[in-house]
């Protein structure tokens, strides 16, 4: 099979989860004799350009730097994108698997692909799940999760708050009519698009429907999830639940010393992102008392202004606290080496993520997880029995759990590691793709 993966992002400019999880199925692919190619968009691009990354060829095509409100929202394709469309055409790939929608890769991309006769998939990594959350994080008012059932004014009125609005103001944009909302949202201004809010939620729902219709597999990586996009209209029988997996299992996790000392070894490992709750829990550990012994230990990369910001305000926030370090970014060699040292990972995500992979990695060296009742950690984490949940963004909760592990590693960390399960791995995941890309060929 001719296997074409597209993705919103990829290396060597960006290195996350989903360049992750595409550049190890197109390795798994390309070893029992697929031909495999990867497509991302790339923004400050001139003219498109072809490179190999790991063996495998890449094409980056052009999008703008500052797109226009439409490019963005993806009313109309964005400048650059044609490229792509058109080299999809000539490249004729019995399978087109999306993994994002960003601009310059959306449903034109898609429709492209589709006319080629390529069997179109589709996997949701992102929480807005396509176009079913605007905010992207399926958390209502950034308090609780949502129930994900897309609606003008519930949608509106929550991301017009996550974008600094009054929740009174919001509501009353949100209410007015549909038609009115967008004759009073086509300027391209701020005051504009606050306006025509309820006009954008409304072609989300549009979005989302031809979505539905236009892909022969839509793929998700919870049964949460799943649950979402069947209550928004998916068609239950092009639909397939794919849990994470991870790269690669160290030799044997029986080799790595698996004992609790008296100092416990906390440890977060990932991005310097709000929605991964690192804010939360820089308060949590702030909070503990000052005569509670542990180590807690911040690891992730810091690239771009965001990053750098709230990096910035977790080193402020723990400043002075001899039990709390910040250090680099781990090469992925050293990934499972670092996850084996901590006693417990700490997953405070506030946002429905289909992972965070890095539990599973946990997983597959026995290092328990404690984490947020939401998303992936919620099917990942047996809550009490190999790990355990709080609420997502409950400060408090975290505080108390950090202190009881603190106080009773016996009987947390040491019980929780004795139940930790085996890993699912990046093979099953390519496996099931396998079937899926079969039955769907077959059938066609």
């Amino acid at each position: 099979m001719r296997i074409l993966h597209v993705a919103g992002w990829y290396y060597p400019e960006n290195v996350g989860g989903t360049e992750v999880y595409v550049s190890t199925l197109a390795r798994l692919y390309t070893t029992i004799g697929h031909q495999v190619v990867i497509a991302a968009p790339l923004a400050g691009l001139d003219t498109p350009r072809s490179y190999e990354h790991d063996g495998t060829p890449v094409y980056r095509y052009p999008v703008p730097s500052n797109p226009t409100r439409d490019e963005a929202q993806g009313r109309v394709p964005a400048r650059g994108s044609e490229h792509f469309r058109n080299w999809v055409a000539d490249l004729k790939p019995d399978v087109a698997h999306f993994h994002s929608i960003v601009t310059g890769l959306g449903l034109a991309e898609m429709r492209a692909a589709k006319a080629t006769g390529a069997q179109l998939i589709f996997t949701s990594h992102a929480s807005s799940l396509g176009f079913i959350c605007q905010r992207g994080t399926l958390m209502r008012l950034g308090e609780f999760p949502c129930d994900g059932l897309t609606e003008i004014v519930k949608c509106s009125v929550c991301e017009l708050q996550n974008r600094g609005m009054p929740r009174a103001l919001g509501e009353v944009i949100a209410r007015q009519p549909v038609s009115l909302s967008r004759k009073l949202g086509a300027p391209e201004n701020s005051a504009a698009t606050a306006l025509g809010m309820p006009d954008l939620i409304d072609r989300n729902r549009l979005y989302q429907r031809e979505l539905f219709n236009i892909v022969d597999s839509f793929v998700v990586l919870t049964r949460w999830a799943e649950r979402i996009v069947l209550k928004n209209g998916a068609h239950a029988d092009r639909l397939f639940v794919n849990p994470l997996g991870v790269s690669e299992l160290p030799e044997s996790r029986s080799t790595i010393p698996r004992t609790t000392g008296s100092i416990v070894r906390f440890g977060y490992l990932g991005r310097f992102d709000v929605v991964k709750g690192v804010i939360e829990l820089a308060q949590a550990l702030r909070a503990m008392p000052s005569a509670a012994r542990f180590n807690f230990e911040f690891r992730g990369p810091v690239s771009g202004d965001s990053e750098r910001a709230v990096f910035e305000r977790v080193r402020a926030m723990c400043a002075g606290d001899p039990r709390i370090s910040l250090a680099p970014a781990v090469p992925s060699s050293e990934v499972a080496n670092i996850l084996a040292s901590y006693d417990v990972l700490v997953c405070p995500s506030v946002c429905a993520e289909g992972g965070p992979t890095v539990a599973i990695e946990a997983h597959a060296v026995g290092t328990p997880v404690v984490g947020t009742r939401i998303g992936g950690l919620a099917e990942l984490v047996r809550d009490g029995v190999d790990g355990k949940l709080v609420p997502p963004g409950d400060v408090n909760a975290l505080t108390s759990l950090i202190q009881e592990i603190v106080d009773s590693p016996t009987d947390t960390i040491d019980r929780w590691r004795a139940n930790v399960p085996p890993a699912r791995t990046m093979t099953d995941v390519a496996d099931d793709y396998l079937s899926i890309y079969g039955e769907r060929l077959a059938v066609r």
